[in-house]
């Protein structure tokens, strides 16, 4: 799989990072032994950038049982997640991380959404201790916005920014990415197929299981659910007619921007992560992008 800098002067990684979010359960139960598969099977796909967060249910205890014997091959990123930045919660948050995954240091440690009644040059100044103490090697944050991010840099190195981005929500490209591009920080979009919309295998009026988190989203309901699927079914026959899917498009179109690293995906099983990895050597043209964005018609969704 093709590798790209995390950001101006950052390590190398994989140009799709694993997203840890679905086997942890938040998009319904996955069985654990198929869940430490999946992740295997991303390492051996060449997926080695992993992505979870402490909040991601128990996704961070089946990474660490996956990854046994492996560590020196992937590139292991969380996130500190909640709203407590204070330096006793963050000591707390990362050893209990390193001790649920099985080691003794995170590649990326990232905000996971901007937290504005901790001052960032405390937060910053507590994240690099943790990298003077060689429990992180790099700092990134999540969710946060052109301003808050430019906020960010101005008290310690930032190699990574998490923005939710995909073909039916293309805010970040005002701002966000712009900044990140700025300041030399690498993008790893997280959502890219948009939850599912971007998939191909929904239709209309579909219901989602009670343990997925899904089966409250606007998104698939309504007249916009609608339309999003109109656009997706469209943007599906354009995919086949080249040879890909749906699924392979939403994935190469993130990699087409400038400022994006790496695109974090997930997946519930070994199959998809393979179905997955083929988006890697899609490139896109200038005239690709054209008609997808002809397609589109600067539709949107709320989430």
């Amino acid at each position: 799989m093709e590798t790209r800098r995390l950001g101006r002067d950052g390590p190398d990684v994989s140009a799709i990072c694993f997203g840890a979010w679905p086997i942890g359960g938040g998009m319904g139960t996955v069985a654990d032994q198929q869940a430490i598969a999946t992740v295997q099977t991303a390492v051996d796909a060449g997926m080695t950038f992993i992505d979870t967060a402490e909040s991601y249910r128990t996704s961070e205890e089946l990474i660490g049982r996956a990854i046994v014997g492996r560590r020196n091959e992937i590139f292991l990123a969380t996130k500190l997640s909640g709203s407590d930045h204070s330096r006793e919660h963050i000591d707390r948050a990362i050893e209990n991380s390193l001790k649920t995954m099985g080691t003794d240091h995170v590649d990326l440690y990232q905000l996971h959404s901007p937290q504005p009644q901790w001052p960032i040059e405390e937060t910053m100044s507590n994240l690099l201790r943790l990298r003077d103490q060689g429990k992180i090697r790099f700092i990134g944050i999540s969710n946060y916005s052109a301003e808050q991010t430019v906020e960010a840099v101005q008290y310690g190195p930032i190699h990574s920014s998490q923005p939710r981005y995909h073909m039916f929500g293309r805010e970040p490209e005002e701002s966000i990415l712009p900044a990140c591009l700025e300041n030399g920080i690498g993008v790893i979009p997280h959502s890219v197929l948009a939850k599912g919309l971007l998939t191909g295998r929904y239709s209309p009026g579909h219901v989602f299981p009670p343990d997925d988190e899904r089966h409250t989203a606007a998104a698939f309901s309504g007249s916009t659910g609608e339309g999003a699927l109109e656009i997706a079914e469209r943007l599906q026959g354009w995919a086949r007619d080249h040879g890909r899917d749906l699924v392979q498009l939403a994935i190469a179109w993130t990699l087409a921007h400038p400022s994006v690293a790496s695109s974090i995906v997930g997946a519930k099983s070994p199959e998809q992560v393979l179905h997955n990895a083929k988006a890697d050597d899609w490139r896109l043209s200038d005239s690709d992008l054209r008609e997808i964005d002809e397609m589109l018609g600067g539709f949107s969704i709320d989430e």
